[in-house]
């Protein structure tokens, strides 16, 4: 699957200490998955110019405003099961019947609002989730206005269902599905870890990449629903594969564009886990994140 230098631009800034990056660092990540340098120094200018990122001193970058709203949502994911609480059978419910649909950026950003909060629609223009999000209604109508719902829709907790509308809503979401994939992903990203230590610097790099970037992605939609809808240990592993992938693709990333371009060439034969290195450089990115919602 090919990688857009948009998204790879934004989710190693948004995986950087500090979130800074370098056009030398942006243009050596992109290399390594065929991008140009000219078709990297024209995705920069283009994300300036829409807001996503800004220049803060000659040749390096920041996340801009348009992306910065999101990318603390994003980051959330490595706190995922602090998000969520016991569920006592009641539901959020979002009325968005008010909210207009011919304006389709507002339309787009209030999708993603409630796909990541893992709301499903139960009739038109009722979404609903079950009400274990820490914080409860309260906290969950925050991220929402935040992410781009829209100020005219309801958000309140819902109880007492007919049976008829309880079974319909306990089926939005395909738990078995669910939890099949959390184990899934978990032992695709463990047996890469067994075997990262075999591969060449960019290749470890390159893999690292993909493997994070669509297992975070996974998390941060994923609608974290209370026992007994999904097994709910079996997301608990599968959180804590992923920070272990997300540590070590820190670790390779850091290395990687530690060396540089000049130094790659000595290092192609080497593995990418090497214990006799300094460590890296606490403000060098690691892009095994996700901002794709942002853009």
């Amino acid at each position: 699957m090919s990688t857009e230098p948009r998204h790879l631009i934004l989710n190693l800034l948004l995986g950087a200490a500090q979130r800074r990056l370098s056009a030398r660092e942006a243009v050596a990540a992109c290399a390594l998955f065929g991008i140009r340098e000219n078709s990297v120094r024209v995705t920069l200018a283009r994300l300036s110019a829409a807001g996503l990122v800004e220049a803060i001193d000659r040749g390096e970058y920041r996340l801009g405003p348009a992306a910065a709203r999101l990318a603390d949502e994003v980051a959330a994911w490595r706190g995922a099961e602090r998000r969520v609480r016991e569920w006592n059978g009641a539901w959020i419910a979002v009325h968005v019947g008010e909210l207009g649909r011919s304006d389709r950026a507002a339309l787009r950003a209030r999708d993603r609002a409630l796909g990541m909060l893992g709301l499903r629609e139960l009739d038109r223009g009722l979404f609903l989730r079950p009400d274990n999000l820490a914080g409860g209604v309260a906290a969950a109508r925050k991220r929402l206005l935040k992410l781009g719902l829209g100020h005219g829709a309801a958000v309140f907790v819902a109880r007492d269902f007919d049976a008829a509308r309880e079974r319909r809503a306990v089926a939005l979401w395909n738990g078995r599905a669910l939890t099949h994939a959390y184990r899934e992903t978990r032992a695709q990203l463990e047996d890469w870890l067994a075997r990262a230590g075999s591969l060449s610097l960019e290749h470890a790099a390159r893999e690292s990449y993909v493997l994070g970037n669509a297992a975070i992605r996974q998390l941060v939609f994923d609608p974290l629903l209370p026992a007994p809808l999904v097994d709910v240990q079996a997301r608990r592993d599968f959180v804590d594969a992923v920070l272990r992938f997300d540590a070590a693709g820190h670790a390779i990333w850091n290395r990687f564009l530690r060396d540089g371009p000049a130094r790659r060439a000595s290092t192609r034969a080497r593995p990418a886990s090497d214990p006799g290195r300094a460590p890296p450089r606490a403000s060098r990115p690691a892009p095994v994140a996700t901002l794709e919602t942002a853009t």
